[in-house]
Order: structure tokens, then sequence, then C-alpha cells
């Protein structure tokens, strides 16, 4: 079995920062991609950042130039630091990992989400 485990959400104030990190725990055998998306009231998730395991990254036009995500390998560890937040930035975080597990198997791994709200 396999867990994402993510940490670092909470309240902060436009123009404020947040480092989100997700820990993938469980039998793992490798983790490809990784990533983080969003999810507002009344919306649809979306994608914000993704990286694969040789540190190719990508980002949602809205965020970029703001957020960085990251990766240790090592640890199965992402890690999203969040700059110059907004309030539409205000949303569930969740991570995704792309996981083969020690048995083989493939599969999208999601954590349990994080809120993230940014006051005006």
């Amino acid at each position: 079995q396999v867990q994402l485990v993510e940490s670092g959400g909470g309240l902060v104030q436009a123009g404020g920062s947040l480092r989100l990190s997700c820990a993938a725990t469980g039998s793992i055998a490798s983790i490809n991609a990784m990533g983080w998306y969003r999810q507002c009231p009344g919306k649809q998730r979306e994608s914000v950042a993704g990286i694969t395991r040789d540190g190719s990254r990508n980002y949602a036009d809205s965020v970029k130039g703001r957020f960085t995500i990251s990766r240790d390998n090592a640890k199965n560890t992402v890690y999203l630091q969040m700059n110059s937040l907004k309030p539409e930035d205000t949303a569930v975080y969740y991570c995704n990992a792309d996981v083969t597990s020690l048995n083989w198997k493939v599969f999208d791994a999601w954590g349990q989400g994080t809120q993230v709200i940014v006051s005006s």
C-alpha cells in the first residue's frame, strides 16, 4: 500500500509565501512523475505543477514565476514553494505521484489534500 501525506497548508496574507510538502510512503519500487493539483469549491481539479524523476518541470500559466516545484528522490518527497500568493490561489492542494509498487503495479496515487487560504 502507498500513501501520500501532504503538509504545509494554511492561512496567509496576499503577497506571502507557503511551502507544501508531500511524502510518499509504503511499498514503493519507484516514482516517475510527481505533481501538485488544486481544486476550488465548485470547480474542477486543475494541474498546478509537475516534475519528472529527472527534474523536468512544467507549470500552469497562472503560477509561472511565483511557484517552484522540486523533489527529493531519495525521500520520495515533492515540494511546492509558493511565493507572491494571491487570493485566487485559495484552494485545496493535492499531491499526485505516478507510482510503481514493489509488486510491479503502476498507478496514480493521491494525497488527502491540504487547504491553502490566501486573504486579501
